[in-house]
């Protein structure tokens, strides 16, 4: 769709490059893009515009848990988290986009809603946003893991 700020992002080689860690027939795996909140702050979107999993095929509803659980994996993997919260609102963009939070148990900042606050602190200048370098390295080591054989 022309005005879905998702499915543009998917179109922009820029952002492809620079968060953009796996794309599959169904889905696009990407960090979350400057200024995130979290290292490792994975989304979990549609390749299709769709507003969620209401509006599935079956070929999406049958790999969605997958997707998630794989997804999910991944940011415990690179982030060394305990937890990983999952979370789809899909007012902000009508596009589904989950969002995979890395969970640090000893981090009370990341402990269930507070993470909402997060974006909070980050718009009001009182938290700073993740080191954009260490979202790139996160990006890379994603990748590398990725598309490692085994």
């Amino acid at each position: 769709m022309e005005n879905c700020a998702i499915c543009q992002l998917h179109l922009d080689p820029t952002a492809q490059e620079r968060y953009e860690i796996q794309r599959s027939e169904l889905w696009v795996l990407r960090h979350h893009p400057d200024p995130a909140p979290l290292p490792c702050w994975l989304l979990l979107d549609s390749r299709r515009h769709c507003s969620g999993p209401v509006e599935f095929t079956g070929a999406e509803a049958s790999d969605w848990g997958c997707a998630v659980r794989d997804a999910s994996d991944l940011v415990k993997q690179i982030s060394g988290c305990e937890r990983v919260y999952a979370i789809a609102f899909g007012e902000g963009a009508q596009h589904l986009h989950l969002h995979l939070i890395p969970r640090h148990l000893n981090e009370p900042a990341s402990k269930a809603w507070a993470v909402a606050d997060l974006y909070r602190d980050m718009d009001r200048g009182d938290r700073a946003a993740a080191d954009p370098a260490v979202v790139v390295a996160m990006v890379q080591r994603c990748r590398s893991l990725i598309s490692a054989p085994g």
